[in-house]
């Protein structure tokens, strides 16, 4: 055995080789957090034992340099990063798969049709259109040529279900081919729905019903994203496998909220 083929098949690798996608297929519930800030932060969620954890390029503090960084820090945990991209435009999907993402979130698409384009660029040809390199980390710059044939079955999609146009085609979205994972964002969803920011709204809770619906009849997981982990709890218990509790700055917002409540407390008592 060569060295090269040693680290390929090495838990030490930053890349996760579809792992997190065929555990997400055989049904195994999976907890994470969103991440916008920098790789040391990525670091420090995936020393905490996640999953998984999932850069945001739409909504985080960062861009696409960022994504090298933040694999190579949670991989050396044996943590996969998901990457939620800016728009599902084909270099986009391209490069951060190339960087070593072991999936892609795709955000504001409301359609099957919309969806099944998108999925084309996380393929290689015939599948899909995605660009054919082999120097770069997912094919670990050269050293796995054989990534390539690999890559169709590993890379994670996650799609987003966050409009009332979406819910409606959830189950032709579920039905496509290449989609793992259906994921609600609350706050897009609700706003979309007319109330935004009510999780307990009966519209709300009935388009929730209706993608994890959609997911276990076609066979695909369904995540969400959570405040914390009593609500993860909860929505594990319900069947959700993808679920994200919070993220880098809202937890250490709330986490330092509370200290600074505890010490005020002391300090009058």
């Amino acid at each position: 055995m060569t060295a090269a083929t040693d680290i390929a098949g090495s838990v030490t690798s930053p890349l996760n080789r579809g792992r997190l996608r065929s555990s997400l297929a055989a049904g195994k519930p999976t907890v994470g957090t969103f991440v916008g800030a920098a790789s040391a932060v990525a670091e420090v969620c995936a020393a905490t034992g996640v999953d998984w954890v999932l850069l945001d390029l739409e909504h985080g503090a960062g861009g696409e340099e960022q994504v090298g960084p933040v694999v190579v820090a949670t991989g050396a945990y044996g943590v996969p990063t998901v990457v939620r991209v800016e728009s599902a435009e084909r270099i986009r999907l391209g490069r951060v798969l190339d960087l070593g993402a072991a999936g892609v979130m795709l955000p504001r698409l409301d359609s099957a049709e919309e969806v099944a384009a998108a999925l084309r660029h996380l393929r290689y040809p015939p599948e899909g259109d995605r660009g054919v390199a082999t120097y770069n980390r997912a094919c670990r710059f050269g050293l796995d040529p054989a990534a390539l044939d690999r890559a169709n079955t590993e890379v994670l999609a996650v799609v987003q279900i966050e409009s009332a146009r979406a819910v409606e085609q959830v189950e032709e979205i579920a039905a496509l081919d290449g989609v793992d994972v259906l994921f609600v964002g609350p706050r897009d969803l609700t706003h979309d729905l007319g109330v935004p920011g009510d999780v307990q709204a009966p519209s709300y809770l009935e388009a929730l019903d209706r993608v994890r619906g959609a997911a276990r009849q076609f066979g695909k997981s369904c995540g969400l994203l959570v405040p914390n982990g009593a609500a993860a709890a909860e929505k594990r218990a319900q069947g959700w496998t993808f679920v994200g509790v919070g993220s880098d700055s809202t937890l250490l917002a709330a986490a330092l909220t509370a200290e600074l409540a505890s010490a005020q407390t002391g300090a009058q008592s």
